[in-house]
């Protein structure tokens, strides 16, 4: 282990606690983002900031050289009614480290914060490097990664940390929500009136359940489509006429959202209504420089299931980060400070990897 990195994890894992003791639900970040603003200047760093968006770059920032930015984000989701413990209590108990936020994406962001924060002063690096903490991930809100890049400048690649044990992920499922409604005529249950809205529903969420993309991707499986809410009828004794249902879509990198959207409204009866169409599949090249840097360190590679920052992003991203999905928006969530430490370090090779590589 690089000798420096002990007296780094310390004051990270330092750093982390005072964050999860800071209440930063979605659009309400804004005591984290000037807790983050205030840690990067006393390190030296010049900050500038969107609203809760903060970010700042590297002492010997070119604009000659190509960009890398890392990035991760500062809001957290609620916590559910399961947790045992205050959320707000950053304690470390049998190696782990509770508190809201530890997983998702605290330890990612802070152990990308130390790794910019390692080679800040670093005179000599082939790339610049840009660290950016983002609001408002978590609910995909237009305040976040979405503003900040209007302000962050050209960039070239980039680490989103996410909870992947490390681990790179390549590829990303797109998200695509779609409002659905079937309009039928109400009438009384007792006699044969009325056109029953809920079973044209039903007919058309029998064939979302049913149907299958044909292109199936070796990174992350087939097209998903989840029927996940459904409303309809206001009393026991009349056949409803509206009903409406949600589908959650996840799309593989071999269609465009559009295109599967298409396939639906064809299929289907009822009126199919996106609420975004933003939250695209994406995927980083296999002999990207990035990815190769973490193959020479043996980091595995998959495509992920879940979205991030990631799919707003123009330009090729790996994500990867300490932690485990597994354990985001669980109660009592927590992190290992093991996984703290390995993702600092883990991190800082990757950087002098690429930078080998780059020479």
């Amino acid at each position: 282990m690089n000798n420096r990195i002990p007296s780094l994890v310390s004051e990270t894992i330092a750093f982390l606690q005072k964050l999860i003791a800071t209440p930063s639900f979605s659009r309400e970040e804004h005591h984290t983002a000037n807790l983050i603003e205030q840690y990067l200047q006393q390190h030296g760093a010049t900050t500038e900031r969107i609203k809760n968006n903060i970010w700042a770059k590297n002492r010997f920032f070119s604009p000659e050289k190509p960009v890398f930015l890392l990035n991760s984000h500062h809001d957290t989701v609620r916590p559910n009614q399961g947790y045992t413990r205050n959320p707000f209590a950053p304690d470390i108990e049998d190696g782990k480290l509770y508190g809201l936020g530890s997983n998702d994406a605290g330890g990612a962001l802070t152990c990308l914060l130390a790794t910019f924060l390692h080679f800040f002063d670093h005179p000599n690096l082939p790339f610049n490097l840009l660290f950016a903490a983002t609001a408002e991930e978590e609910i995909s809100g237009p305040d976040g990664v979405e503003l900040a890049l209007t302000g962050l400048g050209k960039i070239d690649f980039a680490i989103v940390g996410e909870p992947t044990k490390m681990d790179m992920a390549i590829a990303e499922k797109g998200l695509m929500v779609l409002d659905g409604v079937a309009i039928g005529r109400s009438g009384h249950a007792a006699r044969e009136e009325g056109d029953s809205a809920l079973y044209k529903a039903l007919d058309d969420i029998n064939w979302i359940r049913n149907h299958q993309f044909d292109n199936v991707s070796p990174l992350m499986g087939p097209v998903k489509m989840s029927v996940t809410v459904i409303n309809a009828g206001a009393q026991h004794n009349v056949v409803p006429d509206h009903c409406e249902f949600t589908v959650d879509v996840r799309v593989n990198e071999l269609y465009s959202l559009e295109e599967v959207l298409t396939t639906m409204q064809q299929h289907v009866k009822s009126s199919l209504t996106p609420r975004s169409m933003r939250m695209r599949s994406s995927i980083i090249p296999l002999d990207h420089p990035l990815v190769k840097a973490g193959l020479d360190l043996n980091r595995p590679y998959y495509g992920s299931p879940t979205t991030s920052d990631k799919a707003m992003m123009p330009f090729p991203a790996l994500k990867m980060g300490p932690g485990d999905s597994a354990r985001s928006h669980t109660a009592d969530e927590f992190i290992y400070v093991a996984e703290i430490e390995n993702g600092i370090e883990t991190y800082i090779q990757l950087v002098e990897k690429l930078h080998e590589t780059l020479e």
